[in-house]
């Protein structure tokens, strides 16, 4: 017979080095605000309510002679510590001048020394808390709730993660104030892309997340596969664009520039044509149709995103395409990167010069979208005249 309900779930959490990895602190919550910061002081409309935490060490640190000494009572008592203090005679100085020490009378009439942590430091930065090795206020049944509330439908996705939880994570290891890449290998139903878009909103970050997740099929029975989802990652995708959706709309006043927005990128062969053919196997007509080395079925946008890798610059940049001299021409994040991967063998020096006025940072032309070689010849020497900063490729 079971008596209680099991409920238990570990969670392995580990560093590639250690050492490297400082203390995690999240968000205090509402409640442990209310609970634990309820005296005010002079200092309240600046820094907030506070608590108190006894100075004196409650156990060993190791015998420091300098956190010895004696501290003068508001009733000019000397109060010494049966141990050591935490702190210095320098910190104990500057906190007596602030008013961050409080003397609390014991049962036995004895003074006693505490600090006060506040809930803002002086520049109003509100304190955070260290995180505890159990978390008991969120479930399993809290991610399938979130599915019933996206979908309407308990069945969509089983054992789903509760962003909640992903959240708790997140604020742990990834603050936002440095613009950090949450990376989830198993996304399932992507989860964890909701939790870091709550996160945004909650704190104005930055992050951004990958979701890794292979197409596999959704069972021709399952709920899923009526609702016309084919794999799981379709499902992922949908259930993104309903959270940011919602999330969105629930944080309108407080982050109404929240960037929901995701990029969908699929793993495929590369662009190139393949060569299978050994020197002494080439001919000239062999040669002549290998003039265009890139496959035939590839879009412009497939040729982009290569560049993008083989630069390493961020695939996450905006894009935007303008329409030059009746070609079309991508820029990425602006001037990071221009690309016209044209194939008509028109592309000259006119065209050249009005891209090289945008002066971006790089550039990327198609092999075999330039009028004549003389052409090609000429272009870095027309970026040397008007853009003599930006990089030229070709591909």
């Amino acid at each position: 017979m079971c008596i209680f309900a099991g409920g238990t779930q570990y969670t392995l959490v580990f560093a590639k080095n250690i050492d490297s990895v400082e203390n995690f602190f999240i968000p205090l919550t509402e409640d442990s605000i209310k609970r634990y910061y309820t005296q005010k002081d002079e200092n309240f409309k600046i820094r907030g309510p506070y608590r108190t935490h006894p100075l004196e060490a409650t156990k060993s640190m190791g015998e420091r002679k300098n956190l010895v000494f004696s501290i003068m009572g508001p009733n000019g008592t000397d109060i010494l510590p049966q141990r050591q203090w935490l702190w210095s005679t320098e910190r104990v100085a500057e906190a007596l001048e602030k008013g961050e020490l409080e003397f609390i009378k014991g049962r036995d009439g004895k003074l006693t020394v505490h600090t006060k942590q506040y809930l803002r430091d002086e520049n109003g930065t509100v304190r955070q808390g260290k995180p505890f090795s159990i978390i008991d206020d969120i479930f399993t049944q809290h991610g399938t709730n979130e599915i019933i509330d996206l979908f309407g439908n308990a069945q969509m996705f089983s054992f789903p993660k509760p962003s909640a939880f992903i959240k708790r994570l997140v604020d742990m290891g990834a603050s936002g104030r440095d613009n950090e890449v949450v990376l989830d290998f198993f996304a399932g139903s992507s989860s964890t892309a909701q939790a870091v878009l709550q996160a945004n909103a909650m704190d104005g970050g930055n992050r951004k997340f990958i979701m890794v997740q292979l197409p596999e099929p959704c069972d021709e029975n399952s709920e899923a596969f009526k609702a016309s989802y084919k794999t799981i990652a379709e499902i992922s995708k949908e259930r993104i664009r309903r959270a940011g959706k919602n999330i969105k709309a629930e944080n309108a006043l407080t982050a109404p520039e929240l960037d929901i927005g995701f990029r969908v990128l699929k793993i495929d062969t590369s662009n190139l044509a393949d060569v299978y053919y050994t020197p002494d196997a080439v001919t000239r007509d062999l040669l002549s149709d290998q003039v265009d080395n890139i496959k035939p079925d590839r879009a412009p946008e497939d040729l982009l995103f290569q560049v993008i890798l083989d630069w390493g610059v961020d695939l996450a940049l905006p894009i935007a395409k303008q329409v030059i001299q009746g070609k079309d021409v991508f820029f990425v994040d602006g001037n990071a990167l221009s690309a016209c991967f044209d194939n008509t063998g028109s592309i000259d020096e006119d065209f050249v010069k009005e891209l090289a006025k945008h002066q971006p940072m790089r550039v990327v032309f198609r092999d075999a979208g330039f009028r004549d070689s003389a052409v090609k010849i000429n272009v870095e020497q027309i970026f040397k005249l008007l853009s003599p900063g930006t990089e030229v490729k070709y591909i």
